[in-house]
């Protein structure tokens, strides 16, 4: 390829790549669909993205971002109380969501390395593993569906021993989770499993709605540990669930986690950032690049800032009662701490493409026999991979901010039940047999 051909060509991929849009500009009409209380239109527009005629239908091809588009089909479809389907978009994501980079091949690290960290398949921090379990939980228990739900119990137990023993215990505590696969089988007749779960909700949170459960539960199982003990001495006051009394439990999901978006910073502070997770050559280049004035900015992700009005708290009201909720999982705080622990290798990895662009380019130029085509061709180089590099902005943007539950026993028979968080409001005829039980679910999507 002559020089003359090669500028032209690196100057219309320029061209090209230059409108690649990164993948959180995307899906902002999927947010402003939700933010605006209209979970349908999102729920279409994200058919779109899938290429397929209705909620109903699979994707016939997997692309890098289909796993990651499923996933928030699958939160707007159980906000519109269309669990089953909402169950199949989670379970079939979750089989092909990477964690790590440990299923990354080699192909996808070049890539990684020589353009944009969003070139291979997405990669999932750990809190979102998780809530792909717990929420599918959720979807098993409104339908009462015990055994699907003791199925995500499980698979969420092995993921928070595997990163228990990788990541640390902190990585693995989602408070909600463990509740509800207690609750699961608790009423699968399983005390001791119960329990367990149980001591693992209180670590995270003082669920002042165990006390009862726990009693019962203890009465009929010697599991005990000191979280366990304490509550069996301030629940000695409580009144055992009588033979003629229900349970609903009820999970309110409202406003939204903060999408990622594309930023650029000055490479000074990229540099701060970075400088744990960079090689010491890696680090003189970057630093001598700067200084000579090669680079001035990074192009990385960062996540949108905080609201200025945080949602409203949740309502739930029982037969026109206002009904406690508590426990509240901050999903928000969870991905803003998953993004602090990823802040620094990912600017390391800006810095590093960027410090490959200028290498490359130099060398071009040194093998030119004419100077004039030579800086023509580095610059064409450059350009070309300053283009390609976008910021890698995925995340699973559809997940509550925060989700709050409520348990109360009743009597059997038939109650009303109304929740409202944000923009949406469920209203509900519960029908509870002597015994029974019943859950019920609202996710609220308006950031």
């Amino acid at each position: 390829m002559t020089g003359r051909a090669f500028v032209a060509l690196s100057l219309a991929l320029f061209a090209l790549l230059s409108g690649c849009a990164s993948y959180s500009d995307n899906t902002l009409p999927i947010r402003n669909a939700l933010d605006a209380g209209t979970p349908k239109v999102a729920l279409g527009l994200i058919n779109e993205e899938l290429d397929v005629k209705s909620e109903r239908d699979l994707p016939q091809e997997f692309e890098k971002n289909t796993a990651l588009t499923l996933l928030d089909r699958g939160m707007v479809l159980q906000s519109l109380a269309q669990h089953q389907l909402s169950s199949r978009d989670l379970e079939t994501s979750d089989k092909r969501i990477e964690m790590l980079d440990l299923s990354r091949n080699a192909m996808h690290e070049i890539g990684k390395y020589l353009f944009s960290d969003d070139v291979g398949p997405y990669k999932a921090p750990p809190y979102e593993k998780l809530m792909i379990n717990t929420m599918n939980m959720v979807n098993y228990l409104v339908r009462g569906d015990l055994q699907g739900a003791r199925i995500e119990a499980r698979r969420l137990a092995v993921m928070q021993k595997y990163l228990a023993e990788s990541e640390g215990k902190s990585k693995s505590l989602v408070g909600l989770g463990s509740y509800l696969a207690g609750f699961t089988f608790e009423k699968s007749g399983r005390p001791d499993i119960a329990l367990r779960y149980y001591d693992e909700a209180l670590s995270y949170a003082d669920y002042a709605s165990l006390d009862e459960p726990i009693r019962r539960l203890s009465g009929t199982s010697p599991y005990d540990t000191p979280r366990i003990r304490k509550v069996l001495e301030r629940a000695q006051a409580v009144t055992p669930l009588g033979p003629d009394e229900a349970e609903v439990l009820v999970v309110i999901g409202y406003g939204r986690v903060p999408p990622k978006l594309a930023k650029r910073i000055p490479i000074g502070l990229a540099l701060t950032y970075a400088s744990a997770f960079m090689s010491p050559a890696n680090s003189e280049l970057a630093n001598r690049y700067a200084a000579q004035g090669l680079v001035t900015w990074i192009n990385f992700p960062e996540l949108a800032p905080p609201s200025k009005r945080p949602p409203p708290d949740p309502q739930w009201l029982l037969d026109d009662r206002a009904t406690r909720l508590e426990g509240t999982l901050n999903v928000e705080l969870e991905a803003r701490r998953a993004w602090e622990d990823a802040r620094g290798p990912v600017v390391a990895s800006a810095i590093t493409r960027m410090i490959t662009r200028i290498v490359a380019g130099e060398a071009i130029r040194r093998s030119a026999k004419d100077d004039g085509v030579g800086l023509l061709l580095s610059l064409g180089a450059q350009a070309t991979m300053v283009a390609a590099d976008t910021p890698d902005t995925r995340s699973w943007e559809t997940l509550p901010a925060r989700i709050a539950i409520g348990r109360v026993r009743v009597p059997a028979g038939s109650h009303k039940s109304r929740a409202k968080a944000t923009r949406a409001t469920s209203e509900q005829r519960v029908e509870l047999k002597p015994g029974g039980w019943q859950v019920l679910s609202l996710m609220s999507l308006s950031g």
